[in-house]
């Protein structure tokens, strides 16, 4: 008998239910998907979890990045770029943005990011000492 388990990428819907429990049958659910599996969380799953979690449950910003953070630190739970994903978490933790923070630690294989947003490269600054941020 093959007692491995599954490998299941989990959607936003799960994320919000797991962390919020604001419905009781998908969070139980939820916990059990999380209880009975290995659970794959895509990047994209996080950066709209983290969005659903500020904008639709107006949640604290420093509660969210603890709970993603508690989340991808789950022994079955594989995160996508995980090292990218954690580096994100830290520099929200210091001001940025999550999703600019997620688009910076990305790209750190290239030597700059080019970007209009001023707040963005006004933040880089001051929460990343090597970014190199600019306006094109």
């Amino acid at each position: 008998m093959n007692c491995a388990r599954a490998v299941i990428a989990a959607d936003t819907n799960i994320i919000v239910r797991l962390l919020t429990g604001d419905d009781p049958r998908q969070t139980d659910k939820a916990r059990r998907l999380f209880d009975t599996n290995t659970v794959f969380l895509p990047k994209t799953v996080l950066l709209e979890s983290e969005w659903v979690l500020r904008r639709l449950y107006r949640l604290d910003h420093a509660a969210i990045v603890r709970a993603l953070d508690a989340l991808i630190s789950l022994s079955n739970v594989r995160c996508e770029d995980e090292p990218v994903v954690r580096q994100a978490l830290v520099w929200s933790q210091v001001g940025l943005d999550f999703a600019d923070a997620l688009h910076l630690a990305a790209s750190r294989s290239v030597e700059r990011f080019a970007t209009f947003d001023r707040a963005l490269i006004k933040a880089a600054a001051s929460a990343v000492s090597d970014a190199a941020v600019f306006e094109p």
